[in-house]
């Protein structure tokens, strides 16, 4: 059965992409083994993203090196979603699939093409809207010893929202990045 995860790295001040959707910070981040990437890439059949996350990965693609520049470094295999209110506009780019549905309608759908593998979001916003739903089943978090200041947060609600997690426990081979496992609670 497919299970809906989140999974992002984190700057120790809880950035997810520096200003301008930047991703080169990520080099900082202690490489995991690639049977570690392999194995998580393994579990993802689909990938929900943002637009603006899209948009920001074609803009620095000249910029961004193989760790940055596709899901996993390359090592995943799958179809990804772009969530987006102007699906047409990304008609002609053959690596994507884009909906304009609301975060239900889009994790159902992602289920039922992920034939039994997961459904992983990798955007702030959809996971925000998909947690407002109960919608997330596991949480995979990694950091990187680095501190942005500014970007896109992991996770911000206007006013604050209090959302409880249980440890699971470490991601098996991702210690140095503090991979860790979360469930909600």
């Amino acid at each position: 059965m497919s299970r809906v995860t989140w999974g992002f790295t984190a700057s120790l001040d809880g950035f997810i992409a520096g200003p301008g959707h930047d991703m080169a910070w990520l080099e900082a981040c202690p490489r995991m083994d690639e049977s570690v990437v392999a194995r998580l890439a393994a579990d993802v059949g689909v990938i929900l993203s943002g637009r603006r996350g899209y948009d920001a990965a074609r803009e620095q693609a000249d910029q961004r090196d193989e760790l940055t520049a596709e899901a996993y470094g390359g090592a995943w295999k799958g179809i990804e979603i772009i969530l987006t209110h102007r699906p047409e506009e990304l008609a002609d780019d053959p690596a994507v699939t884009a909906w304009d549905v609301d975060i239900v309608e889009a994790v159902h759908r992602a289920k039922q093409l992920a034939a039994g593998r997961d459904v992983q979001i990798i955007s702030a916003d959809i996971a925000r809207q998909a947690l407002e739903h109960g919608l997330v089943d596991e949480l995979q978090v990694f950091s990187a010893p680095v501190m942005l200041g500014d970007g896109t947060r992991a996770f911000e609600v206007p006013g604050g929202r209090l959302v409880k997690w249980e440890l699971v426990g470490p991601i098996p081979g991702a210690e140095e990045a503090f991979g860790r496992i979360y469930r909600p609670r």
